[in-house]
Parts: structure tokens; C-alpha cells; sequence
């Protein structure tokens, strides 16, 4: 048995193998990727690879072993991923794996807006296969404000349709450590968590803070729906995805990712990391 993780170059994958290497030895945890080279310096700590591309259902074949634990990283090609999705659930279930888990999103089946389209989709996939599974219904990663201060910064500007809608986000390496502890423990199966930020806050006391920290005055400008769409095109995103930030914005405003139900904190063993935290980091590394 080991310790599957697809997708484990990206952002949150890479997380998640860093933390199973705390406490699993190398040898008991694979990484499933499309490039190997990516994966060079995962290959050298130890952890085996498997490569395998969601896109290309023949490559998943060989990339589950039966009684494995595995992790379905949801992709980033939005609009794809049901298809791709279905793909490596046919693949784990012809392997016979032991465990399938998922980053969905919160909410799961009651969460109202089009990026969670394919995340319930994906969850009644699985439900279907008869899997035994674990779903991981990640809320909103902080890093999805302070990964892009630098505009933030420059126009002295949080531009947003969210109203006086709350988040309760977590940092990315919180939601890894979740996923590799129902990876590595029992209790985990059949079972979905809302996983979230111990504290919900607005985009205007984010620019508060952003303020404070910085020493300079940055302002929340809550604009229409429309207005936003103009701004995020003009930065140079594709309206299709522009459409789907709006929506999630909307969404935020009617408190769809402001639950605040303990399960991350819990499975975790410990307080999510503040805003301010990880704001603090992001503004050190720019």
C-alpha cells in the first residue's frame, strides 16, 4: 500500500507530499505527475513517481496499485475536469484502491455558484464508483488575495462584488496538512469535511489590515458585477474566467464562503493560520 498523490507538482500537491514526508517514509508515498522533470526533486527525496496525465486516460492505468490511498487533486483546466476527474476515478477503481479522496470546494451539493459545478459533479462520480472516499471541501485559500498584492499595491485598491460578504479562508499548507492527515489516519472514509478558516473576514477589513501592515491607505471598492468583469479583462484574464471570479465574488456576498464548522482546525490539531500570517509572508517575499 502507499500513499498516492496526483497532481503532486502543483501549489497545494507539492504541500501535501512535503507534509506526508514528516511522518511516512519516501518509500511508502508516490507522486503522480505529467512531467518528470517537474518532479526531479521529489524523485530525489525518495518519493516514487508515476507519471500520468488526467487529459490522457491510458497513462492512469499504471498509475494505482490496489489497497493504495489516493489523493484526486482537482485539476486547474475549469470546464475539463469532470471529464478528466472521471478518468483517474475509473482508473483507481479498476486498481481497486483503498481510499479516494477529493479537494472539492465548501459547500459541497449546496454550493450555488459555477466553480463548484464541477466539484459536485466530481463528488457524485466517486459516490457512484462505490469507492470508499473522503471528501475534501476546501474553502478559500488565502493566497488567492496575497498572491496578487502587487496590483493591490499599485492602484492602493481591493476591487471586488462581494459586498459586505464574509471568507473564512486558510492558507494552503493548512488544507495539505488536513489532507495528509486523513491520508494517514483511520476514521477518514465515507466521510466529507467543510474544511475552512477558523476566523470569516471581509474584503474591507482585508484592505484594513493590507493598510496597516504596509503603512499605506488601500481602499475596498465594492463595484457591480459588470464593472468587475471590465476591470478583470482589462488586466488581461479571459472573460470566461473573469465571468467566474464575478460569480464567486457574488457568491461571497451571499455567505457561501464564510462557514466556519471547526473541521479543519480539528483535523489539523491546531488553530488555522491567521490572515495577518500569511499576509505578513507574502508582503516579506515581495
Amino acid at each position: 500500500m502507499s500513499i498516492v498523490v496526483t497532481g503532486a507538482t502543483g501549489a497545494l500537491g507539492r504541500l501535501v507530499v512535503d507534509t506526508l514526508l514528516t511522518t511516512v517514509p519516501a518509500g511508502e508515498v508516490v507522486a503522480v505527475v505529467r512531467d518528470k522533470e517537474k518532479a526531479a526533486a521529489l524523485a530525489a527525496r525518495g518519493v516514487e513517481l508515476r507519471i500520468a496525465d488526467y487529459s490522457r486516460p491510458e497513462t492512469l492505468a499504471g498509475a494505482f496499485r490496489s489497497g493504495d490511498r489516493v489523493l484526486l487533486i482537482s485539476g486547474s483546466e475549469v470546464g475539463r475536469r469532470v471529464a478528466q476527474h472521471a478518468a483517474v476515478i475509473d482508473a483507481a477503481k479498476a486498481a481497486g484502491v483503498a481510499q479516494l479522496a477529493y479537494t472539492g470546494i465548501l459547500g459541497g451539493p449546496d454550493a450555488d455558484f459555477t466553480l463548484a459545478d464541477e466539484h459536485r459533479a466530481t463528488e457524485q462520480l466517486i459516490l457512484d464508483s462505490g469507492l470508499p472516499y473522503t471528501f475534501l471541501r476546501n474553502g478559500w485559500y488565502t493566497e488567492n488575495y496575497t498572491a496578487n498584492l502587487a496590483p493591490v499595491l499599485a492602484h492602493h485598491a481591493v476591487v471586488a462584488n462581494a459586498g459586505d460578504g464574509r471568507i473564512a479562508s486558510a492558507s494552503r499548507a493548512d488544507y495539505a496538512a488536513a489532507a495528509a492527515v486523513v491520508l494517514t489516519g483511520d476514521g477518514h472514509l465515507n466521510t466529507a469535511y467543510e474544511l475552512s478558516g477558523d476566523t470569516a473576514w471581509s474584503l474591507a477589513e482585508y484592505a484594513a489590515l493590507l493598510s496597516e501592515l504596509t503603512g499605506e491607505e488601500i481602499a475596498y471598492q465594492n463595484v457591480p458585477a459588470a464593472a468587475h468583469q471590465e476591470v478583470l479583462v482589462g488586466a488581461g484574464l479571459p472573460e470566461g474566467f473573469a465571468a467566474i471570479l464575478v460569480d464567486v465574488d457574488e457568491a461571497i456576498g451571499r455567505g457561501r464562503l464564510a462557514g466556519t464548522s471547526g473541521d479543519l482546525a480539528r483535523l489539523i490539531g491546531r488553530p488555522t493560520t491567521p490572515l495577518a500570517e500569511t499576509m505578513r509572508a507574502a508582503l516579506s517575499a515581495a
